[in-house]
């Protein structure tokens, strides 16, 4: 199951989706989640579905990779769609009534639509990762940001924090995945016994995961240091950002999206 967790891996390419400036990728992902959770209809959705395909299909992702990142979040999709169930009241008579259990059409239509959005929502946010090298990501959060210096926000630190975290995930998984197989051939069981037992089972992995997270985060203070580093102040970069054609294709694509789906909410259906 960890290792089905993708977020934050890169899958080098030559698609379209890759040869994106970081920027463009960034502003766009901001306004697709903007515009699904505008969406308020099927066809909102329908609209914002097939831009979404769209973009999977010409970055060459394989959907099998999109598919088993989606794995942890079975139960989250389950849970919230059982409360919009559950918890909706509708204006008509319920669908079901057993008890103090009443089901609404509404409350059937809202799980669907909640389920719908998280996953096109992670969906979308593994695309950003899968075609964005966590250096072009720094670099594009770093410019965007920039107007925030003269505020004497520290820009440049704060891109390179959330990178270094967001790199460090598959990181993280695979040591907490060697560190379960490790404690289950001592005997440890981490799947049998109440909701208390299972909680107290995963001290076994949590001391010795903070101890190699607190190890690795040292090691790289400490390496950077060694290399001078000062932060952003007076730095160049090796690979200056630059708009292309690409580029202003896509925020046209993004513009419309947003228009259509806004229109679709407040003129429309």
């Amino acid at each position: 199951m960890l290792k089905d967790i993708t977020l934050g891996q890169f899958f080098p390419g030559t698609s379209p989706v890759h040869r994106l400036d970081p920027r463009t990728k960034l502003v766009l992902l901001v306004v697709y989640i903007v515009t699904l959770f505008t969406a308020n209809n099927w066809l909102s959705y329908g609209i914002v579905f097939a831009f979404l395909a769209f973009a999977i299909a010409i970055s060459t992702i394989p959907l099998k990779s999109i598919l088993n990142g989606m794995k942890p979040l079975v139960f989250v999709l389950i849970f919230t769609g059982i409360l919009n169930i559950f918890f909706t009241v509708g204006n008509g008579e319920p669908l079901v009534s057993v008890w103090v259990i009443k089901i609404y059409k509404e409350g059937i239509i809202l799980a669907l639509f909640m389920m719908l959005r998280i996953m096109m929502l992670i969906t979308g946010t593994f695309l950003l990762t899968y075609t964005t090298s966590p250096i072009a990501l720094t670099d594009g959060l770093e410019s965007l940001l920039s107007p925030l210096k003269k505020l004497h926000v520290p820009v440049h630190e704060l891109a390179m924090m959330m990178c270094i975290a967001l790199r460090f995930i598959p990181t993280l998984i695979e040591e907490t995945d060697k560190i379960m197989s490790a404690q289950k051939a001592r005997g440890a069981d981490f799947e049998s016994g109440s909701l208390m037992d299972r909680v107290k089972a995963l001290v076994p992995i949590l001391v010795p995961l903070f101890i190699s997270a607190f190890r690795r985060a040292d090691e790289l203070a400490t390496a950077m240091e060694c290399r001078c580093y000062q932060g952003g102040e007076g730095r160049t970069k090796m690979k200056l950002l630059r708009y292309k054609l690409g580029d202003f294709k896509a925020y046209s694509v993004g513009v419309l999206l947003l228009a259509a789906v806004i229109t679709l909410r407040y003129f429309g259906l």
